[in-house]
């Protein structure tokens, strides 16, 4: 019986194949490193010219090749002056072997067919073990990710236990580009970026500004109706801020360099936790008034590297859905599971019907990476896990996953292709209350520290819609659509019928706009539907004398003689049930 491997050893042994094809057609190439990653592999090279999209054809078939021919892997050990020599040519090569032999590990090699490198393994029994491989792409990457070291070729790939499995992930990958909020956020003119303003810094065009806005709309009445205040705070701040919490120390390679006001140095806000601190401290509140909830859709700025820095999901400068709420320890668990309950309310009402939960811990043998007495560390976990085991929510457990001051919940949302993308985060906070001095008044007339639960229900507003975008496809539901209602005329004598409705249309709040070309109705249709505009209103001779409309969808389904007060009442209630 064959022996089965995992996943994870099909990759990598994937990864060493395509290093093999890379040295036997193009020699002159250096080898950096090749490990499997989630849903594939890759394998890094140095090399003057770029890998085009025809090299990596005829690597897959000089790959299907080697597997054809069944070879074998075997693991040898050799001396360091036999080592040396065979990766005399592969400076990146020696220099990992040198790193193996600082930390004492002898290193080891694996060779197939006549192809040998450097690797701890495991790997497959043979090059027929890899039944399903495929190349997927190129892409720039820093040797060991610092952008101070030279930048290599990158090629991915994806491997399979079963011809079945890749075929499936293709064709999710095929959707998954179709669906690509880089593409569809500028066909649809949400947004853009400009290398001329700085990278990850987000344009919001009139069409994603909608959408932002209705968002927004909707979440500050949400979070009112829950007891929530709502606040604003500066966009800069005194540095001190940041040594008193502790993030100076800890987060700085996040945070931008100060800015000298004054003599003073001066950041701009990574967070906005210490500004609501400060709003709370401006008087002595009893236990009477706990718990005390501010919101902000704030504006923050960190530092993510130009290589990871993507669209509206990795960017520079982003609107948190923040807040922070002060409350006694007895409130603790009442309130983590108030935000549960509007977190989970607010995904599903986007469309998100799936989750992974994940509570998020310190790692047990790396404390000194944390804030913090492990009293209060203990009672935060323990608060946040009897929350999720009262609402008896599945989660996981991430050990090593918390921030340093605190632990969390952390909700990834599961979107239309399976995907996990980091959304709601609650953070329990013993740390900050005590250094800035953060009180209130007890039963006992004596000061008490509150409690801190740092939370977002939909993340950033920039990753939160850009995740959207893929999501729907680009198709936004009525409520969200920057363009509810487009209305098309058949000939110029429907024109003045159709501003009329216009005129009506705006009147009763629903966004829209008129098609009065002279262009033919089907091409009218195809722009509209280019456009993802929910309601197509088609208005000819026929709708003119009757009053009456057509109405189409997306879906291509056409309604005709609808009247004019019905479609009105219909699309208002589908817009106020957020369907």
């Amino acid at each position: 019986m064959a022996e089965k491997h995992s996943i994870e050893t099909l990759r990598h042994s994937a990864a060493h194949l395509l290093a093999q094809a890379v040295k036997e057609i193009f020699p002159d190439a250096k080898l950096g490193i090749g490990p499997n990653v989630e849903n594939g592999f890759y394998y890094d090279f140095e090399r003057d010219t770029p890998f085009t999209p025809e090299d990596l054809k005829k690597l897959e078939d000089r790959m299907r090749r080697h597997i054809k021919a069944a070879e074998k892997f075997e693991k040898i050990e050799y001396s360091e002056a036999e080592a040396k020599k065979i990766l005399k040519d592969e400076p990146y090569k020696l220099e990992l072997m040198d790193d193996l032999k600082k930390e004492g590990e002898k290193p080891t090699f694996y060779k197939h067919g006549n192809f040998i490198d450097l690797c701890r393994g495991p790997h497959v029994n043979s090059t027929a073990d890899l039944k399903a491989v495929k190349l997927t792409k190129v892409a720039a990457a820093y040797w060991r990710g610092d952008q101070n070291n030279k930048q290599l070729q990158r090629i991915y790939g994806t491997a399979f236990l079963t011809k079945e499995e890749l075929e499936l992930y293709l064709k999710r990958l095929e959707e998954a580009e179709k669906r690509d909020h880089t593409k569809l956020g500028k066909e649809l003119e949400i947004y853009s970026t400009h290398p001329e303003v700085g990278a990850g810094l987000i344009h919001w065009h009139p069409n994603g500004s909608i959408i932002r806005m209705e968002i927004e709309n909707f979440w500050k009445t949400e979070h009112i109706r829950r007891g929530y205040k709502y606040v604003y705070t500066p966009h800069i701040g005194n540095i001190g801020l940041w040594k008193t919490s502790g993030h100076w120390d800890f987060y700085r390679e996040s945070m931008y360099s100060p800015m000298k006001i004054d003599t003073v140095d001066y950041l701009v806000k990574p967070m906005n936790c210490p500004f609501h601190i400060f709003i709370y401290k401006t008087k002595l509140h009893s236990y009477r008034e706990l718990p005390i909830r501010y919101a902000e859709l704030g504006t923050v700025y960190r530092y993510e590297k130009s290589g990871v820095v993507h669209g509206m999901v990795r960017v520079r400068g982003f609107t948190q859905d923040d807040a922070h709420i002060f409350c006694t320890p007895e409130q603790l668990k009442d309130e983590i599971i108030g935000v549960l309950e509007l977190s989970l309310f607010m995904l599903q009402t986007f469309g998100y019907k799936e989750y992974v939960i994940e509570l998020s811990v310190r790692d047990p043998k790396n404390k000194e990476k944390y804030l913090g007495e492990d009293s209060g560390w203990n009672k935060a976990e323990a608060a946040l896990k009897e929350a999720l085991n009262t609402k008896k929510l599945k989660y996981r457990i991430g050990e090593g996953e918390a921030k340093f001051y605190g632990p969390s919940i952390d909700i990834k949302t599961i979107d239309a292709l399976g995907r996990e993308w980091q959304g709601p985060t609650i953070q329990v906070d013993f740390n900050l209350p005590e250094k800035f001095d953060v009180t209130y008044e007890g039963q006992d007339g004596k000061k008490h520290r509150p409690v801190m639960v740092h939370r977002t229900v939909l993340g950033s507003m920039e990753r939160f819609v850009g995740c959207l975008i893929e999501h729907y496809a680009g198709k936004f539901p009525l409520w969200l659509a920057p363009t509810q209602v487009k209305i098309l005329t058949i000939t110029d004598r429907c024109n003045k019928a159709a501003e009329e409705l216009y005129g009506t249309l705006l009147d009763n709040n629903i966004r829209a706009e008129l098609d009065l070309r002279t262009e033919t109705i089907p091409k009218k249709v195809r722009e509209a539907q280019l456009e993802k505009v929910p309601k197509i209103i088609i208005i000819g001779d026929k709708e003119v004398e009757a009053k009456t409309v057509a109405v189409r969808t997306l879906d291509g389904k056409v309604k005709f003689g609808v009247k004019i007060s019905e479609f009105i009442e219909e699309i208002l209630k589908e817009i106020k049930e957020k369907q």
